[in-house]
């Protein structure tokens, strides 16, 4: 006899799967707890204010989306805004660390990054520096620093370049100065009235003339012509052709004031870009590219200090990075390890002055130390004998007669090099191979200063001490640039102007530090 079947199928065998507790089923050596251990140690109420709404919904927790951020950060290096919000509805970890709160929009999460973080990410990166240093006995002393050049969210074909901007203006200068003879001579000397002409016009002046041509011819703008069937008067013909001028001379004058003076050109879409030589070539023709160079002070693996520039050389990113270093850790650094990219002149004084070692490369370094013919090429001002005077002597035993001093370019200190020449050149049977000019006496330029700051690098550099912290600064520096340029494939940009591109970078350093304080914690876990 058969039973009835009072059982309904109004279930699913996944019902109540997932335990309470959702920490249970995350790995206890997941990198989410090292976030959580770090972000514990920081106080984070003096960033992020709870402002007082009496409508709308309520706030997300700042904590908890901040939390959300680095952690993506820190996992995947860089992600879309989507992505995030697709990971707080999916993945574990990230529930566990919204805590029962909603999973926010992507657009939450871009306003809370550009609104709150803008102006906080930097401390908020020094605080957790701070933790982590304390943790692994971080050497503040010895740093490596490195440089890369990232291409910018701009377009690649909206380029200013201030030479062409400088040579245009300069034309239409002259321009200018035609239309006002032809002034003068067909329309003001009737009426006795002369316009002064320059060499170079300013915007104020240019105004002027046209206000003085109007007034003295009274010319009525209202009444000019336009369109097929009307004939311009001359009047309104030179008017016209020098207001043309005058707007070109405006676009001039804001396109150099946005170079500035130690930039040579910029992009459209991405005012602070500047373009240079990077190593990804698209075309593989040498393009420029608009781009910032980012530079990292590494200490102990971990990024120290970070800064973003618009500047193509790493010379004149040195200065401003070790001042922020001296601004965050209240000290320079008595090792700053770098290529030779960074050692120049200035960047040498630079570090004499606050304290710091020389440690730096020169341009000329592997062939000063490694190319044996041009070390001791007898053809070369520093290799040159000097007579009891002091004189130098050429290897036809000629003497170089000293000229004058010569400003050093763009050296800020007031330093100068020396100017030599050779008394007779005629006849020397070294000629071809000691001075290459096809006809007069051979000049030489010599700064003993530098000469003697190039041999303390040298000695430096070729010690144990400095050989180590050479094969540190290529393990370290160019390591973190390495993971993050290609192993977390953050090769361009996402925001857009120098503020928003050091948060972005700030950002990408935030998750590299925790990255890597969580792969050392997990390592020394293992071995013990």
């Amino acid at each position: 006899m058969l039973l009835n079947k009072n059982t309904n199928d109004n279930f699913t065998p996944r019902q109540l799967k997932l335990p309470l507790d959702i920490e249970k089923i995350i790995d206890i050596s997941d990198p989410v707890y090292t976030l959580c251990e770090v972000m514990d140690h920081i106080d984070l109420t003096r960033y992020f204010v709870e402002k007082d709404c009496k409508t709308g919904r309520p706030r997300c927790d700042s904590d908890k989306m901040l939390k959300i951020i680095l952690f993506t950060f820190m996992e995947h290096g860089i992600s879309s805004l989507r992505n995030i919000e697709k990971l707080c509805r999916t993945d574990i970890r990230y529930m566990y660390l919204l805590d029962g709160m909603k999973a926010p929009s992507f657009a939450t999460f871009g306003n809370f990054i550009r609104n709150e973080l803008t102006t906080s990410i930097e401390q908020i990166f020094i605080d957790i520096n701070s933790y982590i240093f304390d943790q692994e006995h971080v050497d503040l002393h010895h740093t490596y620093i490195d440089g890369t050049k990232i291409e910018a969210n701009a377009n690649r074909y909206t380029w200013v370049w201030k030479k062409s901007c400088i040579k245009n203006r300069n034309k239409v200068f002259e321009k200018i100065s035609l239309l006002i003879d032809t002034m003068n001579s067909e329309v003001l000397s009737f009426l006795n009235v002369k316009l002064e002409k320059r060499d170079e016009y300013a915007i104020d002046y240019v105004e002027a003339l046209l206000e003085n041509y109007q007034k003295a011819i009274n010319l009525e703008v209202s009444k000019f012509v336009s369109g097929a069937g009307h004939k311009k008067s001359i009047h309104q013909k030179q008017y016209q052709e020098m207001q043309g001028y005058l707007e070109r001379l405006k676009k001039y004058a804001k396109h150099l004031e946005v170079c500035g003076e130690r930039r040579n050109s910029y992009s459209k879409t991405d005012h602070d870009a500047t373009f240079m030589r990077i190593k990804r070539d698209y075309m593989g023709n040498d393009q420029l590219l608009p781009a910032y160079n980012m530079q990292a002070s590494i200490c102990d693996e971990y990024i120290a200090v970070i800064d973003a520039k618009p500047y193509a050389s790493d010379m004149e990113c040195f200065q401003p990075l070790m001042e922020k270093f001296n601004a965050t850790y209240g000290h320079y650094p008595t090792y700053p390890v770098a290529d030779a990219g960074y050692g120049s002149y200035n960047n040498y004084l630079y570090c004499e002055e606050h304290g710091m070692e020389k440690y730096m490369k020169f341009t000329m370094f592997e062939r000063e130390t490694k190319n044996e013919k041009y070390h001791y090429d007898p053809y070369r001002a520093v290799n040159f004998k000097r007579d009891e005077q002091g004189n130098l002597i050429c290897p036809n035993n000629k003497k170089f007669i000293y000229k004058c001093d010569r400003h050093i370019y763009k050296n800020q200190y007031g330093r100068t090099e020396e100017i030599y020449e050779c008394e007779d050149c005629a006849g020397c049977p070294y000629r071809s191979e000691c001075c290459k000019r096809s006809h007069g006496n051979r000049t030489v330029r010599l700064n003993r200063e530098l000469t003697e700051i190039h041999k303390e690098v040298i000695n430096n550099l070729e010690s144990i001490h400095g050989a180590l912290l050479c094969m540190n600064r290529s393990i370290q520096s160019e390591g973190t640039f390495g993971i993050i340029k290609w192993d977390r494939s953050y090769k361009r940009l996402f925001r857009r102007g120098e503020k928003a591109v050091l948060l972005e970078f700030t950002l990408i350093s935030c998750g590299y530090n925790l990255y890597k304080y969580h792969n050392k914690k997990h390592r020394t876990s293992i071995v013990a």
